[in-house]
This record gives C-alpha cells, structure tokens and sequence, in this order.
C-alpha cells in the first residue's frame, strides 16, 4: 500500500501565521493589511487585527465609510495634535515646590510646525468644524456623544454631524496633500 504524501507548503504556511486566535471578551477590532516586519522579500503584506474600540476614525474606515485620504488626513491631523501637545507646560501654583525640578523643554521645530499646520487647518474648517474635528479625533466621542453634549439627540441631528465630520476630513485630506482639489 502507498503512503499519503504530506504537503510541506502548507505545513510552512500554517507556522508563520502570526495572526491572535484569543481576544478579550469585548474586543472589537478590525483586519487591516501592514507591511511584514520579518520579511524576507520588501514589500510583502500580512493581515493583522487592529483594534478600533476607542478609535473612531479607525472604525470609520474599516467600515469603508470613509476612504483613504479621509483616513490619512485624520491621522495626520492627529499626529500634529500630539506633536504640538507635548510643549512647554504651564507653572502650577498648587504644586509644591522642590528643589531641582526639571526645567521647562524648549518648543522644537517639529512642535512649531505642527502648531501652524494646526493653525491653518482650524482657520479652514471654522470654529464648528474644528471643534467637531477635536471631538472625535483628539477626545475620540461618537457622534451620539456628541450631539448629546450639545443638547441634540435627533437622529437628524447624528447624521448632521457624520456627514460634516467627513466634509472636515475632506478638507483635512486636502490640507495635508492627501487629496487634491475638484475641479
């Protein structure tokens, strides 16, 4: 009697998945395609889970409703907030003073040019659009948690403000040379 011949290439397939099997009982997370970091070959691709529980622009994208310069856009966006953040800080009063505390950092040039990316962008968007634009990007609130801190809890009103969001990520898209302009 013959014997079965064992696959290797399947074999080999099945030790390099890199992919978790065991996620916590309330993960909510999505398959995004990433360049491999151990691979041989540049430019090869491996599914990974990302988790979009408290990311919204995430989960706006992996549900496909909203497209990759939106996406992009807001990530940058994001990016210049935490870069323009982390300045100088402002003296507390009700601290304690102590002998040998550090000294303030200076404003690097990174700092400096997000700040004014950050400038322009609010001076494109307007003050309700960048408003709406920190609410989910830099506070990460939903749209229902948004139209309830402004009072409207309508549907009508939700879909307002989806709908203006991604208006905002347009115009972030464009801002940061994601997108180009319609003619």
């Amino acid at each position: 009697m013959a014997r079965a011949k064992r696959n290797r290439s399947q074999k080999a397939a099945r030790a390099h998945d890199r992919r978790s099997r065991d996620l916590p009982r309330n993960a909510e997370v999505a398959a995004v395609e990433v360049d491999d970091p151990l691979a041989l070959e540049p430019g090869e691709k491996i599914v990974t889970l990302r988790s979009i529980r408290n990311d919204p622009l995430g989960r706006l994208h992996s549900h496909r409703q909203i497209d990759e310069a939106q996406y992009q856009g807001g990530r940058a966006f994001q990016d210049d907030w935490e870069k323009a953040e982390r300045g100088p800080r402002a003296v507390d009063p009700t601290r304690e003073y102590v002998d040998g505390g550090q000294t303030r950092e200076p404003i690097t040039e990174r700092q400096r040019k997000a700040v004014l990316r950050l400038n322009r962008a609010e001076r494109e968007l307007g003050a309700d659009g960048s408003a709406l634009v920190r609410e989910v990007l830099v506070l990460g609130l939903s749209m229902e948690q948004i139209g309830q801190r402004r009072g409207l809890r309508a549907q009508r009103w939700i879909d307002y403000f989806a709908r203006r969001f991604r208006e905002c990520l347009d115009r972030l898209a464009l801002i940061y040379g994601f997108a180009t302009e319609k003619r």
